[in-house]
């Protein structure tokens, strides 16, 4: 698709980028039939090749409307396109670019306003911690809507005290310490049965509720300053990252290109991107210990829902449905396991009517079978899909430390 650029854009880096990524798109519609929102509303512009149409618009010097901003506000970010894509388009890149632009070019009602910086500063303050605490010692009186977003506190459990040779970072988050700290224990727990130490340094964002909703310099602030807290422990010798979200894990994959005209910071940047390991691609090296150390029972019957920031933005597919198969688990074919829950960071709470058609469409192909259990990848998908599941849904970590336990 060609491209003629205007002025304001055409000889800045993102211009550049976004004319490229533009130029590669074929127009096939290959990507439409993989996109959840086209799914549900059959619209042309509430899809991957529509909205790619809308921003080459933008980019061409046309004023963009509210009509502009809530197909691009529609979009999920899954890249499940991007999967499909035989061109090879950056779509989530140039998303990025032209909400960017949009955002600067077409005011939003103060009520949108208002909810999307409550999101952005509330969900990453220390705040966030003390507010969840008291929304699940008060869960049962919430109502329903606030209700689904306050998972059920469960113990976490005990940290693991040895110390080994092998050490490797573990950075927190933001919400999921507050939310599900279960997950980063389990974690812990399981590389210790492995021999490996967790370095947790202080917990923080790692940009990505910033990012996605347009504030791409306080997204930056915060990766600069997760990249000077973090640095430290990389001259140290740490052996990896390890992210046990992975919708954090394909923000931070993210850094050296958000980065990478950043004279202090891009050659950081690399490094860590380079470190960087997402649970499935550390742990598969380390199955025939696993084995050794599971005892035997009962196979159990679970399914997979493979998060899209784990199977479309960081290229993992099927890794985490082989590990567990070789544990001994049975794992249950999943339909339409490309398209997304609905959660996808603020999503759920910006789009709701949207999210909730996708979760219920999840829901329904995860609980076809009958699984005595979901796991998943991801905080935000599994709290999403709790909400609404009749199945314990669970991070897959969490389900391999109680399995160590035993």
């Amino acid at each position: 698709m060609k491209a003629q650029l205007a002025d304001f854009i055409k000889d800045t880096p993102e211009g550049k980028e976004a004319e490229d990524i533009v130029r590669r798109c074929v127009h096939c519609g290959f990507c439409t039939a993989t996109c959840p929102t086209y799914q549900l509303l059959g619209d042309e512009l509430d899809g991957p090749r529509g909205r790619i149409y809308l921003i080459k618009q933008v980019l061409e010097g046309v004023e963009p409307t509210e009509s502009t901003q809530l197909h691009l506000d529609r979009c999920l970010t899954c890249r499940a396109c991007e999967t499909t894509c035989p061109s090879g388009v950056q779509y989530g890149r140039l998303l990025d670019i032209g909400r960017s632009i949009v955002e600067e070019k077409v005011a939003r009602p103060a009520g949108d306003r208002l909810m999307r910086s409550a999101l952005k500063h509330g969900l990453t303050s220390k705040l966030f911690g003390p507010a969840m605490r008291t929304g699940q010692a008060l869960r049962a009186l919430l109502p329903e809507a606030i209700r689904a977003k306050v998972p059920e506190r469960r113990a976490a459990g005990a940290w693991p005290q040895r110390s080994h040779a092998r050490k490797m970072l573990l950075p927190l988050g933001c919400v999921q310490p507050s939310m599900s700290p279960n997950i980063d224990a389990a974690t812990a727990r399981v590389l210790d049965a492995l021999g490996i130490e967790s370095i947790t340094p202080p917990a923080n964002c790692c940009g990505a509720i910033k990012h996605h909703l347009n504030d791409h310099d306080a997204a930056l602030a915060e990766i600069r300053s997760n990249i000077d807290a973090w640095w430290p422990h990389v001259e140290a010798g740490v052996e990896a990252i390890v992210m046990n979200a992975s919708g954090c894990g394909a923000m931070v994959k993210e850094y050296a290109h958000l980065l990478r005209h950043d004279p202090a910071y891009a050659e950081k940047a690399r490094r860590i991107v380079a470190l960087t390991r997402d649970l499935a691609e550390l742990l598969p090296e380390h199955v025939p210990t696993l084995i050794e150390k599971l005892s035997k029972r009962q196979s159990e019957r679970v399914v997979f829902h493979p998060p899209c920031t784990l199977q479309h933005g960081q290229k993992i597919r099927g890794v985490v449905e082989r590990m567990l198969s070789d544990l001994g688990v049975e794992v249950l074919p999943l339909a339409e396991s490309h398209l997304c829950c609905g959660s996808a960071g603020t999503y759920s709470v910006l789009q709701p009517e949207l999210s909730k058609q996708l979760r219920d469409r999840k829901l329904a192909a995860l609980e076809d079978q009958q699984p005595e259990l979901i796991l998943s990848a991801n905080i935000g998908c599994i709290t999403h899909l709790a909400s609404g599941a009749h199945t314990p849904v669970r991070h897959w970590i969490e389900w391999l430390d109680a399995r160590l336990a035993d």
